[in-house]
């Protein structure tokens, strides 16, 4: 132990001196060492709480780092949404990669992304560019340029070539239909001084006592819910061309249609259940009026199709939630294939009804499209040499899509025995990839949501191989509600829940001619004029868009 500078040193000749002083010693040699002991081991708990908050820090900066790859995935995200392109479709989709790159590399992960080359590559055929002619179903009017007969004199003979064609369009013109009905009076045989008179029958009208023919009806529906035109743009064109009518009547008239309509969207719904396959999908539709909901709240759009192949249905069904006792109440007496989004009401609809569900793969892919959105683009000669993982799935959705392309007008026999050969197996490969690499991933990016997505959606992805009349998505309903979703930017919102019926009603004609290939405007035209006198179910049959002939609208 050594000494303070001022201790001085003591002898004593006493001996019993010496030992007290000793034990002196030896009790302050003790307390200094239990001193330092103390002091250790609060040096060695400040220690472990440093180790804890550097433990703690690296834990907040790795959470952070996930949330900014989050957020830069997020801005990303929407810096395409707002300025990329729109269309989903992928370029060079099933031949991403460069093999010779690929086989060459010593990075093990790129050689567990290469994917296989196509069995038969088909070779890439050169777009036929020029304008493409005009159709051979237009009407078509000769003008016939003549010679002079100074030009012509001498000539042996004449004839005619056409050098070229020209499309035409007569605008639409307002004109007033003055009824004028004949009456005959007769004199009475018994007395003479009294007659009696008969008119002529009328032309029956779907609306009764209405200041609009059937086919300003017409008109006024398909240049609504298939143009696209507001009632208060379409106010407009009419007065330009003489004919004022407010847009009040217009939706007045357009709603009573609706009662009058329905027996048809009856013997629709029974047609369409009839089938064994259906496609169902939902969209947003504002409605003000709607008794015990706020005007900026959200209501339902529900659409589904369905029926023969021959003579396919789209319905519209207005509802003011997405609740499951929707598409339960839409699919009562419906079995089954089930076609739809991941959008769990189905889930537990197909098991009440006991329907088989088909997913999406649309749905799939753009999961993984949104996933190389968000990742950005990596400049030339930056970031790693990986081929990224949402990459190596869109290749092999899109060598599915592939398959589907080669197939698309085989008879449904075929498109079974291909899919079984073809499609099976990469879905497998696929499958088994997708089992891979989810673990890689890290949790709450793009890439292993989709990985995430299409892991949950598996069994109802692949069922479209076990029926050739199938489809691979469920782009049937996707493209029968377009129509209303590019109108609804138009019109904006319904204003009471029977202009939302009524739009249901009319959406679901107009789609369902144009999916028979019927002119919808020829058809509500032929229909409007023929519904009043319609009085039975056979009647009402006989109006159906596939019983429509345009022979019988030139009458």
């Amino acid at each position: 132990m050594k000494l303070p500078p001022n201790a001085e040193i003591i002898t004593h000749d006493n001996p019993d001196q010496i030992k007290v002083d000793q034990d002196f010693l030896l009790l302050e040699m003790a307390k200094i060492l239990e001193q330092k002991d103390e002091a250790l081991e609060q040096k060695d708990e400040a220690l472990e709480q440093k180790d804890d908050i550097i433990d703690k820090k690296s834990e907040v900066i790795a959470q952070l780092k996930k949330r900014i790859v989050f957020l830069q995935e997020m801005v990303n995200l929407a810096k395409a949404r707002q300025f990329g392109q729109s269309s989903e479709k992928h370029p060079g989709q099933g031949e991403l990669f460069d093999e010779a790159e690929l086989c060459s590399s010593e990075t093990s992960d790129i050689i567990e992304e290469h994917l296989p080359e196509d069995d038969n590559p088909e070779p890439k055929q050169k777009k036929r560019s020029g304008r493409k002619g005009l159709s051979k179903d237009l009407p078509r009017i000769q003008q016939l340029h003549l010679l002079s007969d100074e030009d012509k004199k001498g000539a042996i003979d004449t004839f005619f070539t056409k050098v070229k064609e020209e499309l035409d369009i007569v605008p639409a013109k307002a004109q007033v239909i003055e009824h004028m009905q004949e009456k005959a009076v007769f004199p009475d045989k018994k007395e003479t001084d009294k007659t009696s008179i008969k008119a002529a029958e009328l032309p029956k009208h779907p609306l009764g006592k209405c200041i609009a023919t059937t086919n300003l009806l017409a008109h006024i529906i398909i240049s609504k819910y298939a143009d696209g035109l507001p009632l208060y743009r379409l106010e407009n064109i009419l007065k330009r061309y003489g004919g004022e009518i407010t847009r009040t009547s217009m939706a007045n008239w357009v709603i009573r249609l609706q009662k009058q309509l329905q027996p048809l969207i009856n013997l629709l719904r029974d047609h369409q259940l009839s089938y064994d396959y259906l496609n169902i999908d939902e969209t947003r539709i504002k409605v003000l009026k709607e008794p015990g909901y706020s005007p900026s709240s959200h209501k339902w759009m529900w659409v589904t199709r369905g029926g023969p192949p021959d003579k396919p249905v789209i319905l519209f069904d207005y509802r003011v939630t997405r609740a499951k006792t929707v598409p339960e109440d839409l699919l009562e007496g419906f079995a089954g294939y089930l076609q739809a989004d991941g959008y769990a009401a189905y889930d537990a609809v197909a098991t009440k009804l006991d329907l088989k569900l088909l997913a999406c793969w649309d749905h799939a892919r753009r999961k993984f499209i949104e996933a190389e959105k968000a990742a950005g683009k990596t400049k030339k000669g930056q970031g790693p040499k990986i081929v990224p993982k949402y990459k190596v799935a869109l290749s092999y959705i899109g060598k599915l899509y592939a398959i589907e392309k080669k197939i698309k007008d085989e008879t449904p026999q075929l498109k079974k025995l291909e899919r079984q050969k073809h499609s099976l197996p990469l879905l497998k490969d696929f499958k088994a990839w997708l089992d891979k690499n989810i673990a890689k991933v890290p949790k709450g990016t793009k890439t292993h949501t989709a990985i995430q997505y299409t892991l949950n959606q598996w069994a109802k992805l692949i069922r479209y191989c076990d029926d050739g009349r199938l489809n691979i998505s469920n782009v049937l309903a996707e493209n029968a509600i377009r129509p209303f979703v590019i109108g609804r930017k138009g019109w904006l919102f319904a204003d009471t829940p029977q202009g939302a019926h009524a739009s249901a009603t009319h959406y679901s004609l107009i789609e369902t001619a144009k999916a028979n290939n019927v002119e919808p405007f020829e058809y509500y035209s032929w229909m409007l004029a023929r519904l009043p006198y319609a009085e039975t179910v056979e009647d009402f049959e006989k109006l159906l868009p596939w019983n429509f002939k345009k022979s019988d609208s030139d009458q």
